[in-house]
């Protein structure tokens, strides 16, 4: 009897604790106060507590987005940068004209070390607010920080054109200055080893780059050792900017060397398009005992700090159409110097290396088979002057000159590259 009363009073209790909790938990009062009182506390230390009131508030108001924005930004502040991401897409899904929310969104992506997150979410704001200075700041540093430096100064000085007097784009341009290295060097060099018959293939390159307000060029020597011999290539490229989001690639190459084009020529347009698209059109043009053109284009997508493209090569030769592509992930760290990259790609290109050319029928077979798998890591010192890279990949290509027979390819390089002013 005892115990049977024991119990009903036992589970009598749980339940009133229970509806007790419950209550606890669906805000009662004028949000607003409610709202002010979390504030102060979030700015006098108490973060904790902030954050268990404007929860509590959101359970009954789950669209008052000052009050989400704001325990996304306490959330940054404390370093939970996903879950901060998360509070300012749910805001500004719901209402894209809240210039503080973009603002704040911005700058979590950008203390997470997220610069290319930072300059999509940035180019979007602006489609909002195009003249807004605060979040044109913002792409420069975001800019800058994904190692596009001449973009962010074409920023910079857009803001000081409209308004020379904002302070904040004055000091940040001085600070772009003082860093920005417009020039540089670098060698890069590879070797091809070859299960069977072949000597190993080497391949070296010395160049010099420059920045430019109109864009960025590179000169190049290329050496090569092929077949017991040598030969020398001299090249130029240019990226011309034409528009925000809108660019091209120039390339001029000569030799004297068999073991290279005579003559080379690309070209290729860049435009880019909502939703952290790049798409791109071009042709290579290869001049050895006759002429072959290579008619590709690209398909790039941005999302977070990962990077895909999609590269199709068409080439028409006499002897057939060859249709080859390749796939291209890359993982970002803190920046476009920064990452590791991993490529695939199926067919032959003439364009990649012109593996095997004799100078008299090598470039007139295009359509040989070929399976490729590529692998490679970029880092940068602390003060980004010196940039490092590793490279290493593998080949199953048919021979030129032996159609149906196949040999094995293995791939190292290395390449560094000196910044300076």
């Amino acid at each position: 009897m005892f115990k049977s009363v024991f119990k009903i009073i036992a589970i009598v209790l749980i339940l009133i604790n229970n509806s007790v909790f419950s209550q606890q938990k669906t805000f009662n009062g004028d949000p607003d106060v409610a709202f002010e009182t979390a504030r102060k506390m979030a700015f006098n230390g108490q973060r904790k507590q902030a954050q268990d009131t404007l929860l509590l508030l959101l359970t009954k108001y789950p669209d008052y987005h000052d009050i989400r924005a704001f325990l996304g930004s306490t959330y940054s502040w404390d370093g939970n940068y996903d879950g901060a991401r998360k509070e300012f897409k749910y805001v500004l899904q719901k209402d894209t004209d809240r210039q503080t929310t973009w603002v704040a969104a911005i700058n979590n992506e950008l203390w997470s070390e997220a610069p290319f997150s930072a300059l999509k979410m940035a180019k979007e704001a602006l489609t909002y607010f195009p003249k807004d200075e605060e979040l044109l700041l913002l792409k420069a540093k975001s800019e800058a920080n994904s190692r596009n430096p001449k973009e962010a100064l074409i920023t910079v000085d857009a803001i000081l054109a409209t308004n020379p007097n904002n302070k904040k784009a004055v000091d940040y341009k001085e600070s772009l200055l003082q860093t920005l290295r417009f020039n540089s060097i670098g060698f890069t060099y590879n070797i091809d080893l070859y299960n069977e018959v072949f000597d190993p293939m080497q391949y070296y390159t010395l160049d010099y780059g420059r920045q430019t307000k109109y864009g960025s060029f590179i000169a190049k020597v290329n050496y090569n050792r092929r077949f017991q011999d040598n030969g020398l290539q001299f090249e130029v490229d240019l990226y011309p900017r034409i528009m925000e989001g809108l660019y091209a690639y120039v390339n001029f190459g000569f030799s004297s060397s068999y073991l290279f084009p005579k003559f080379r020529f690309g070209a290729e347009l860049y435009k880019s398009l909502p939703h952290s698209l790049e798409v791109s059109l071009g042709i290579r043009t290869l001049k050895f005992s006759s002429t072959t053109n290579i008619f590709t284009g690209s398909l790039g997508w941005y999302t977070g700090n990962s990077y895909f493209s999609l590269r199709p090569y068409v080439t028409p030769g006499d002897t057939g159409t060859s249709v080859s592509g390749a796939l291209t992930y890359r993982l970002y760290r803190s920046d476009a110097d920064n990452y590791f990259g991993v490529s695939g790609s199926m067919g032959y290109s003439p364009d990649d290396y012109e593996q095997f050319n004799d100078g008299n029928t090598g470039n007139e077979k295009v359509t040989f088979e070929s399976q490729r798998i590529r692998f490679g890591y970029y880092f940068t010192s602390n003060n980004r002057k010196n940039a490092w890279g590793a490279q290493a990949g593998i080949t199953h290509q048919e021979i030129s000159f032996d159609e149906g027979n196949f040999f094995w390819i293995y791939s190292l390089g290395v390449s560094w590259d000196l910044r300076f002013k």
